[in-house]
């Protein structure tokens, strides 16, 4: 859709909410007025004595929508930030009512952008906010549906009583393993096919253990201690036995995990899993693991590139059980090519059936560099057929015992939806809350790791980012290594 913005460059305000009405759309800024009858938004902002004004002309197949929002200029000593995000919001309300005059509808999530929805809530509550009060806040000012606010909402009160756990010198674990089996052709994340890049294993080890030596030395340096392990990827899992078992010796040897709450490995693909690999991760401490079958339907399986069968997923389902995990995930994605409401009712059933403590269900998002996207060959359910999906979810799910405990959104996501963990009572995986509301520092290794350092009280976050590639990652180690080394810790 063609953007010309007018009295103001909110340029991300209004990409932002872009994505949220129309998210098969991409902006683009002309240079040229638009044709007559031409997609395109204009967006329009004024200020006045007492009033900010934004107008919003929106012309879509022909038609034209104008909607316009105001909002009290924010006084001259409010400050830079907090100027911006009143005169942002106004923009984008203005845009949202025309959007929603165009479409018929308001979207799941109303004018409410961003992948982090629960922090509203979060913090109207632990300002002291009662869940009615901060509800109203979702209902009256973003206009989010009432099923969307009661996720947020029982998200925002598993974040806080996560947060009552955590000590200030606290800190998360996470190790990337960018290896897969093959490629899923919703995929974007920089995995590399074990068929094209077998001979990198080993040397990624090499240098993973090296950083985590380096990891290890700037967390003893800092007076901070390990709560919760995250080995992730890729799929973790597609690493040998010896080559777990080396990876996860080396974090035993380098950090302390004695405070270690919950460890988690990714286990993922069924076609990775095997007893002899479950073993190590037992005798290595691992408390969770996860088994991603992402549908119970051989078809569905097929449409994303997987290369094993649904009977395989319960062959590994039952390995993992007799291995004796305190807890296992099972993950399922809503809008795969082929799929049905019929067919993703009948997945979630059948993994509902086998009683893992948790289940995370995505909603499929087209990315960059996706085989789905780049193609553009996947017969993908609507919209609605999406939608459809996700409601009988939430009530199977609560049905069945189980408590929405974190969700985040994507760009690009169908319907404007979202993911979102569940888990049964005491199950929650505390290392998914901290990194998604960001309660405190996340320490990244490997390649495409990104490093968040925390400050809660300044409100501050540092990103120090590795290299995306395996090959690029082992090649630039001592630069890595030496950001570890000058790694700086806010003052607890």
């Amino acid at each position: 859709m063609k953007l010309y913005l007018k009295g103001h460059d909110y340029k991300y305000a209004a990409e932002q909410m872009l994505l949220t009405l129309f998210p098969g759309e991409r902006p683009s800024y002309p240079d040229r007025p638009a044709g007559e009858g031409e997609d395109s938004l204009t967006l329009s902002l004024s200020l006045g004595g007492r009033w900010a004004t934004a107008r919003a002309v929106l012309t879509r197949d022909g038609r034209r929508w104008i909607a316009a929002a105001r909002a009290p200029v924010p006084a001259p000593d409010a400050g830079r930030v907090e100027r911006d995000r009143v005169l942002q919001r106004v923009v984008k309300n203005a845009f949202y009512r025309a959007g929603v005059q165009a479409l018929g509808r308001e979207p799941p999530w109303g004018g409410l952008t961003g992948v982090r929805p629960v922090k509203l809530p979060t913090r109207a509550l632990e300002q002291g906010a009662t869940r009615r009060q901060a509800d109203r806040l979702l209902r009256d000012l973003y206009r989010v549906s009432a099923p969307r606010r009661a996720l947020a909402l029982d998200c925002a009160q598993a974040t806080l009583a996560a947060k009552r756990t955590l000590a200030p010198e606290d800190v998360s674990l996470y190790v990337g393993v960018p290896f897969c089996p093959t490629r899923c052709a919703y995929c974007s994340f920089v995995s590399a096919d074990v068929g094209r890049t077998f001979s990198l294993m080993e040397p990624y080890v090499d240098a993973l253990c090296r950083e985590i030596a380096a990891a290890g030395a700037a967390v003893r340096r800092g007076g901070r201690r390990i709560k919760s392990v995250y080995i992730g990827g890729g799929t973790p899992t597609t690493l040998s036995p010896a080559l777990l078992d080396r990876l996860m010796g080396a974090l035993e040897g380098a950090f302390d995990l004695s405070a270690c709450a919950e460890y988690t490995v990714e286990a993922g693909r069924p076609d990775t899993i095997t007893a002899e690999k479950l073993s190590v991760l037992r005798e290595r401490g691992c408390t969770r693991v996860s088994v991603n079958p992402q549908s119970m339907d051989d078809r569905v399986l097929a449409a994303i590139g997987r290369a094993h069968s649904a009977a395989d997923i319960l062959q590994a389902w039952d390995l993992v059980r007799r291995a004796g995990f305190p807890y296992a995930n099972m993950d399922l994605i809503a809008g795969l090519p082929t799929d049905t409401p019929e067919g993703f009712r009948a997945s979630l059933d059948q993994v509902l059936s086998l009683g893992p403590e948790n289940v995370t269900v995505h909603t499929l998002a087209l990315k960059k560099g996706s085989h789905l996207t780049l193609e553009k060959n996947g017969a993908l359910p609507a919209p609605e057929q999406v939608s459809a999906m996700l409601d009988y979810a939430w009530g199977a799910l609560r049905a069945a015992g189980y408590a929405p405990y974190y969700l985040y959104r994507q760009k690009y996501m169908s319907g404007g939806f979202e993911n979102v963990g569940w888990c049964r009572p005491g199950a929650e995986s505390l290392y998914n809350i901290c990194m998604m509301e960001e309660l405190h520092t996340i320490l990244s290794l490997g390649s495409g790791g990104v490093t968040k350092v925390i400050d809660p009280r300044a409100g501050s976050l540092v990103r120090q980012a590795n290299p995306k590639y395996p090959k690029e990652y082992i090649e630039t180690l001592d630069p890595i290594l030496q950001a570890k080394e000058n790694l700086t810790w806010p003052t607890n």
